[in-house]
């Protein structure tokens, strides 16, 4: 909403009218939820019939669309609020009309929905240079929003109070979140799944049936729409005599009750009346609230049906005060509570237009109280044991109510919780045993017995023929999708302290400012293992959930030196010396890695200081299903292997043969990195079985004392 109302704007006026505009004329407005959004989708594309060109046609369109009311040689600036009194631009509200461009001081497109939050990015033409979308903003407040989601916050623009994996959310400022959310809804039924509401923005889908967010519902209520988002529309709509105009309107500006009437929630403007004036008449308040199947954690709410003088469409269920569930019957049930508890249940009845009447009178119920423990955890096994760790395994137990952790004990003392089924104990002693005990528990905090105690011995450390780390993969995704990962392919555990990783910008002279590898919660490396560096604006699923470090993308940095561009060649220094690298350093501005995963083949062993091409496989843009987890085979000549052989591969049958010498332990991964299966076999018991694997490719590796190698595995069956 703006401040001040647009009086006169591309030579005509407005008045709030109390019917829809003619565009809508072949809409069937009747309709709600799903079919309405489909109905609005076809309108706005059909209609949409001049693509702009990024440049010149967005800028000259934001010179038409987004004048100020109070001065027609200047432009708002989006997430502005101060007239320039107090010295500082970044929080300007108005700019000059023309001062337009990329610099400090000027105006230039912010894309409200950010770029590279689209699936796929929305690049700059389609929905990149979609009008509707682009809002005048100074050019530094708009490198400092960068890419981040939107969340909830107060008073002017700046960080947000939400955060989610690896950033905090922006808040667009009290007067501008209203146009954000419309813009926000605008972009999601125009282009679908390309620009999902839940990549954009913080906010629960609970009870909006698609991916709109209640963030974006909320600051449309909050935050009438202005008759300055209306000259917008306006604009665009005439494309007979708007040169820079699409042909298209965004609805939700005509009419933000479009959104309650598709999405649901509170109920926004009805700028054209059509809908909250056809009925005005709330429901009876439903009755006769009883309760049944009530558990340890779990209660079935029941009421008596309200009535309308039209219809009732539905049922908001609140527990404690709390709306928890939306439904169209007469019952709802609560999972996951928590044993020994009162809720307080109460429910309301709402009509098609939203209205909806009082809460009901509350009624109270206790859930169970929770005596029983949790079964004894099973099959506790050791593996990947390395000079100072082991990793445990086991298999669940189960709960009356529901297990919420596992203790760990080793040598009888606790050591963690582990919320899965499986726990990696660290800083061990080298060729040390160990016992390990585990035990369940629960929410009310039973705990079952521990298991019978297993043993696991730490190797010794010694060399492998390895004996540093080095770069195993790097990846330069769309938009912010960029990582490297670190390999330790040695025998022993390497601590990260006076590791550094630094960036070559532009192939130049210098190297940026260190990122100290130590500084996260991970500092060391144990052998097997690797460790993954990403851009905090990442949004790729796979790249978030391996991450071990994450450089956060906002000023000053800017993700330095996770925020390489496929010219800059990126170093792992070791105490200030370069180690490992990837790229020529000062070789100018070449894309070397330009949108294309690399990952270091399993030949190699050792870090270099000048890039050798030939050590690294490509793959194509936004591949990362194998990032955290790397394949290094040293030479067979070192190993005590003999004629070494695995075979049949690919495999048909359920069972794998090898030609060993003496004892090797055999290990099965998936291309998760996983382990799904280990065995030890001899010259005479020379085979394992595979029939638990499913249909995949694993990685099978062959330990013989210290030493490994690792090979691919194909199951056809």
């Amino acid at each position: 909403m703006v401040k001040k109302l647009l009086s006169v704007l591309f030579i005509c006026s407005f008045s709030i009218v109390l019917a829809q505009e003619s565009y809508y004329n072949d809409v069937d407005l009747t309709t709600s939820g799903q079919a309405l959004k489909t109905a609005l989708a076809t309108k706005i594309t059909a209609t949409h019939t001049n693509a702009l060109d990024y440049t010149p046609g967005v800028w000259e369109a934001s010179k038409a669309t987004d004048v100020n009311p109070s001065n027609s040689n200047e432009v708002l600036l989006i997430y502005g609020w101060e007239n320039g009194a107090d010295g500082t631009i970044v929080n300007d509200r108005e700019r000059g009309i023309n001062n337009n461009g990329g610099g400090q001081g000027e105006w230039n497109r912010e894309h409200v929905f950010a770029r590279s939050l689209g699936n796929p990015n929305l690049d700059f033409v389609g929905p990149g240079a979609d009008a509707h979308n682009l809002r005048p903003a100074d050019a530094t407040s708009n490198s400092e929003r960068s890419n981040r989601k939107f969340g909830l916050g107060t008073g002017n623009s700046g960080n947000s109070t939400d955060t989610y994996p690896g950033n905090t959310a922006f808040y667009p400022g009290d007067e501008w979140k209203g146009d954000v959310a419309r813009m926000m809804m605008y972009m999601y039924v125009r282009y679908g799944d390309q620009c999902l509401p839940t990549a954009v923005g913080v906010g629960s889908t609970t009870f909006t049936g698609d991916a709109m967010i209640d963030l974006f519902l909320k600051w449309n209520v909050e935050d009438p729409v202005s008759d300055f988002e209306k000259g917008r529309n306006t604009f665009h709509e005439d494309i007979t005599n708007n040169t820079y105009a699409q042909g298209n309107r965004n609805p939700f500006i005509d009419n933000p009750y479009l959104a309650t009437r598709i999405w649901g929630g509170d109920s926004a403007q009805d700028v054209w009346g059509i809908y909250t004036s056809s009925d005005a008449q709330a429901p009876s308040v439903p009755t006769a609230l009883t309760t049944s199947n009530i558990t340890t954690s779990s209660i079935t709410l029941s009421w008596t049906a309200s009535t309308d003088n039209v219809a009732v469409t539905g049922y908001d269920v609140f527990v404690d005060g709390v709306l928890t569930q939306q439904t169209t019957s007469t019952s709802a049930t609560f999972s996951e509570l928590t044993p020994g508890t009162t809720y307080s249940f109460t429910v309301l009845a709402k009509d098609l237009v939203n209205n909806k009447s009082a809460q009901s009178t509350a009624k109270n119920e206790t859930t169970l109280t929770d005596t029983e423990a949790p079964t004894v955890p099973t099959n506790l096994t050791v593996s990947n044991t390395t000079d100072t760790s082991l990793t445990l395994t086991w298999t669940a137990s189960t709960d009356n109510t529901s297990v919420t952790g596992y203790d760990v004990f080793i040598d009888g003392v606790y050591n963690a919780t582990a919320t899965t089924t499986t726990h990696t104990v660290t800083g061990l002693t080298a060729s040390t045993t160990y016992s390990a005990t585990v035990l369940a528990k629960d929410g009310a905090a039973n705990a079952s017995a521990q298991t019978t105690a297993v043993n696991g011995t730490t190797t010794d450390g010694s060399s492998n023929g390895a004996n540093e780390l080095f770069f195993s993969e790097y990846v330069e995704g769309s938009g912010n999708n960029k990582a490297v990962e670190i390999a330790n392919v040695t025998n022993a555990t390497i601590s990260l302290t006076g590791y550094t990783i630094k960036r070559n910008g532009n192939g130049g002279s210098t190297w940026s400012e260190a990122l100290d590898l130590a500084s996260g919660s991970v500092t060391s490396i144990v052998p097997g293992d690797v460790f993954v560096v990403i851009n905090g604006d990442a949004d790729n699923a796979t790249l978030i959930a391996q991450a071990d470090i994450v450089v956060q993308n906002v000023h000053p940095t800017y993700g330095v030196p996770i925020n390489f561009n496929g010219n800059d060649p990126v170093g792992l220094f070791k105490n200030d010396v370069l180690i490992d690298i990837i790229g020529d350093f000062n070789s100018g501005s070449q894309d070397f890695a330009k949108d294309v995963t690399l990952r270091r083949k399993s030949a190699v062993t050792a870090p270099t200081t000048t890039y050798d091409t030939s050590e690294w496989d490509t793959f194509a843009k936004n591949t990362v299903d194998n990032i955290g987890i790397h394949t290094s085979t040293l030479a067979v000549d070192d190993f005590k292997i003999g004629t070494f052989k695995m075979y049949p591969n690919p495999n048909t049958y359920n069972t794998l043969f090898f030609n060993v010498q003496q004892e090797t332990k055999i290990s099965v991964y998936n291309v998760l990195g996983k382990l799904v299966l280990k065995k030890e076999i001899n010259q005479t018991k020379n085979s394992i079985d595979i029939s638990t694997l499913t249909r995949g490719v694993y990685l099978v590796k062959i330990h013989v004392g210290n030493q490994f190698i690792t090979k691919k595995l194909l199951k056809n069956n």
